[in-house]
């Protein structure tokens, strides 16, 4: 029975105001556990169900009690289907095995020859084999499921494969329009294996088997702090609260480098009006000391708001590298920053501005964000969409944050 579409029509002979009240309060899962909902739904019944004296059979109470009580138990355990449930159990057991063959991939053993005769070559493609089946399995799981809170990082996985789609048909593997892969097994074997080792690089956070592996392990369940409901779906708050205090220090950062109040000159023992370099090197080195405790927190956050904010952040960085390296930023392979102080106190502070009014203003707009979901209840999975892609709540979820 479906809960609302049954209430809908028990309720749709009264006032459309009435039903709107009736809905908003049967909507609370509260309202079901202190009484409200039943109490509300048998004083309806009490008044629909008298014959033309006002009086009510008892043949008609225990059918009025018999659907409150259908109602109450499809709202507090709704139905799922035995292919429901055969979806579920097959994307918890397929990320376990798309786990190991990312593993696999991730190894240096598994790029070198070995004594009994395999070579390289031949152990790369058998676990590319392996990563090729097991990725498909989970996508293919994923779209029956109702496990939320583990679909969510399933499109995160599916977008990272989209970005990633030119430099995994250089080796063979080809991105098919239903999401799931497809391998070349003679492409793959005349590659040279190095391609390979490095698009799975563990060494390099920002590599795609890192990104993939890392996804993996968040819808696992290994880091979450929720509790699983019936319906698989996961509640909680993630309990990293130091990524909060970072997040907003590095917002914070951003904004003064973006801001033209720090790049106020003043006049030196000539009357020459200059820069106050030492106070621009000053918040400079604060922004980079906040940026990595962000992501040193952050990473391994159960909550996707979290990390695809943080992505958001890397990529921008990714895309800025020249600019930020002629002021003295670079970031090493872990994706943390380092700032070269003479370099950029060498710099031309017009420039630097200019350029924080645009990186520093993205930067802080998602540490704000990232500062958010932090210190919600923001669900896991609450933000994807179908299509791996994912949406920002309302501005005035976080407006007093930006």
């Amino acid at each position: 029975m479906n809960f609302w579409n049954s209430t809908n029509s028990i309720f749709g002979s009264g006032s459309s105001n009435s039903s709107t009240n009736l809905y908003s309060l049967f909507s609370e899962r509260a309202s079901i556990k202190n009484g409200t909902y039943k109490r509300l739904l048998k004083n309806y019944f009490s008044t629909v169900g008298g014959d033309s004296n006002g009086t009510t059979s008892a043949a008609k109470r225990r059918s009025s009690s018999n659907i409150i009580d259908e109602l109450l138990k499809e709202k507090m355990y709704p139905t799922v289907s035995k292919e429901t449930q055969e979806a579920n159990s097959n994307l918890t057991s397929g990320l376990g095995s798309l786990q190991s063959s990312v593993s696999a991939l991730q190894k240096s053993s598994t790029y070198e020859d070995t004594e009994n005769g395999s070579t390289a070559a031949d152990k790369v493609v058998s676990a590319m084999k392996s990563y090729v089946t097991s990725y498909n399995n989970v996508i293919t799981a994923s779209k029956s499921s109702t496990l939320s809170n583990k679909t969510a990082y399933v499109a995160n996985m599916m977008s990272t494969t989209s970005k990633n789609a030119n430099q995994l048909a250089e080796i063979g593997v080809t991105l098919k329009q239903d999401g799931t892969l497809q391998l070349d097994e003679t492409k793959l074997k005349n590659t040279d294996i190095s391609k390979v080792q490095k698009l799975f690089s563990s060494d390099n956070i920002q590599s795609y088997g890192s990104t993939i592996a890392s996804r993996v392990k968040f819808a696992g369940g290994s880091s979450s702090t929720g509790a699983t409901t019936g319906t698989g779906s996961t509640t909680g708050t993630d309990t990293k609260k130091p990524t909060g205090t970072s997040a907003a220090a590095l917002k914070a950062d951003s904004e003064a480098l973006a801001s033209n109040e720090l790049y106020s000159k003043r006049k030196d023992s000539d009357g020459n009006e200059t820069y106050d370099v030492s106070k621009i090197l000053s918040k400079a080195k604060s922004f980079v000391s906040n940026y990595n405790k962000m992501f040193d927190d952050a990473e391994s956050s159960s909550n996707s708001g979290v990390l695809s904010n943080l992505s958001y952040i890397r990529e921008r960085t990714k895309n800025s590298t020249s600019a930020l390296k002629e002021f003295g930023f670079s970031v090493d392979n872990k994706g943390r920053m380092k700032l070269d102080e003479e370099t950029f106190q060498k710099s031309d502070m017009e420039k630097v501005q200019n350029f924080f009014k645009d990186y520093g203003s993205y930067v802080a707009s998602n540490a704000s964000r990232v500062n958010y979901y932090m210190n919600t209840n923001a669900n896991a999975a609450s933000g994807y969409t179908s299509k791996a892609s994912y949406n920002i709540p309302a501005v005035s979820d976080y407006n007093a944050s930006i």
